[in-house]
């Protein structure tokens, strides 16, 4: 199966003719000039093919309106479903900077060799990211930083780390 990647997330209905308020997942927004098949992947997992009408964005949202999708009644049936494009449709990034879900997955190590768990999720709390890592009965946040973070094999699913003392409780 195609590997997916989300781009919007569909919130609610807007208007009598079908749009959907959507959040912008993509730190791209402007991928969706030009931008028409996609697809919506509803919270059971289910796949739609989509096709954008039209787009614009009002505040920080983005209001989609879908071909077929013509009533608020079929807009209400996209609430909740993430909208996606191809893996290979992403928008290329510098040898040193990485999406989000390249690295949820990935096992994290330190130099030396010692597991301390897999990264579940990345938190943006301001000049750096912060991994979330799960394991061994614990959660860490590691800083997404090249001085911490000294190796990222994106093939391997690991990332190497240089903790600071402290960091990591054990």
């Amino acid at each position: 199966m195609e590997e997916l990647v989300a781009v919007a997330r569909v919130v609610k209905p807007r208007g009598l003719k079908g749009e959907v308020i959507a959040d912008v997942r993509t730190d791209f927004p402007e991928r969706f000039e030009g931008l028409s098949d996609v697809t919506g992947v509803k919270p059971d997992g289910e796949r739609l093919g989509l096709k954008i009408e039209k787009h614009w964005f009002q505040q920080a949202r983005l209001v989609l309106k879908f071909t077929g999708y013509d009533s608020v009644e079929a807009a209400e049936d996209l609430r909740n479903t993430e909208i996606c494009i191809a893996e290979d449709q992403a928008v290329k990034l510098d040898t040193d900077e990485f999406y989000d879900w390249q690295l949820v997955g990935c096992n994290v190590e330190t130099n030396d060799g010692t597991s301390v768990g897999i990264v579940t999720d990345v938190m943006r709390t301001g000049p750096n990211e912060l991994l979330v890592v799960a394991g061994q009965g614990k959660e860490h946040l590691i800083p997404f930083a090249a001085a911490i973070c000294t190796e990222v094999d994106l093939e391997g699913k690991l990332i190497r780390i240089d903790p600071p003392e402290g960091l990591l409780d054990f």
